[in-house]
């Protein structure tokens, strides 16, 4: 064929635009091609990150993501960096340029304390560590500390997101609270913090206990109410717990056997019994855990 021989249209623009060409230009491409950055462009680049802070500032993302393990990491990041801009303005990395308001020091204090649950010691002590320093200043300015005020108000909210009792969470947190403008240590904190996150985790087991006693009626015979609430108690032992995370221990030793036996025993009582309620039953739950809880001296 007379054209076999004769390079394409788009080879040959090629092959002329090769010809034109100066010296090597790294920075430059073939048209439709990507640009391959010079060395000096790369090291600008990772200057230009490292100055802004956003290399430790992504690295710290990343971080959260590891301790929290969520479910959908994207969300999580996007709901991160969110919060990270709207509590910190002009923040890099871990530090501010200044401290972000109170409301929006509580609001990042409470979502900090939420990342991890207080069954992954290391991730939770680290979170409420952050969630300290927030509420102590917004840095790494530990000297400020936190006062009493800030510490009830985020113990408050915490109590808030959970199925216990309003009259629980009151009692709670009389037992763990500190005068308004008392300085309050961090190990103080974290206690009360971890103490806000075990009541709601027992209230919710309280919650599925009663569903297996109302068979999905709303209401349950008082006697196996009462008598499930003494091996409860039984099962909580006597006297106060340093570490809350105890009480979720000692409660789960009430298993399914001893939660027949006592069933069973309250039935073969020949008595007239009236219904619990599940409010009721949840208030005389969590004021079983709340009376054990070692308060704040």
């Amino acid at each position: 064929h007379p054209g076999r021989n004769r390079p394409s249209l788009p080879a040959a623009k090629m092959a002329a635009y090769e010809k034109r060409r100066p010296a090597p230009v790294p920075a430059t491409a073939p048209s439709g091609g990507q640009a391959e950055p010079a060395a000096g462009a790369l090291g600008s680049e990772a200057e230009f990150l490292l100055r802004a802070g956003v290399t430790a500032m992504v690295r710290e993302a990343l971080l959260k993501v590891l301790e929290a393990r969520p479910e959908e990491p994207v969300s999580f990041l996007a709901d991160y960096f969110e919060r990270l801009v709207l509590g910190s303005p002009g923040a890099t990395g871990d530090a501010a340029a200044e401290p972000p308001g109170q409301p929006q020091r509580l609001a990042r204090a409470l979502w900090y304390v939420g990342l991890a649950h207080h069954s992954h010691r290391t991730a939770f002590d680290s979170n409420t560590g952050a969630a300290y320093e927030v509420l102590g200043g917004g840095g790494r300015r530990r000297a400020s500390g936190v006062d009493g005020r800030l510490y009830s108000e985020l113990l408050r909210r915490i109590c808030q997101h959970g199925e216990a009792p309003a009259e629980a969470a009151a009692a709670l947190l009389r037992r763990v609270r500190c005068r308004d403008h008392e300085a309050v240590p961090f190990d103080v904190f974290r206690y009360g913090v971890l103490t806000c996150f075990v009541l709601l985790e027992f209230a919710a087991k309280a919650d599925a206990l009663f569903a297996v006693l109302d068979g999905g009626s709303g209401a349950a015979d008082a006697r196996v109410c009462q008598a499930v609430l003494r091996a409860l108690e039984e099962a909580l032992g006597s006297g106060h717990f340093m570490q809350p995370r105890r009480y979720l221990e000692a409660g789960s030793r009430l298993g399914p056997d001893g939660l027949a036996l006592a069933m069973d025993r309250a039935l073969q009582e020949r008595k007239l019994s009236s219904s619990m309620s599940r409010e009721e039953f949840l208030k005389k739950a969590t004021a079983l855990f709340v009376a054990k809880v070692k308060p704040v001296e």
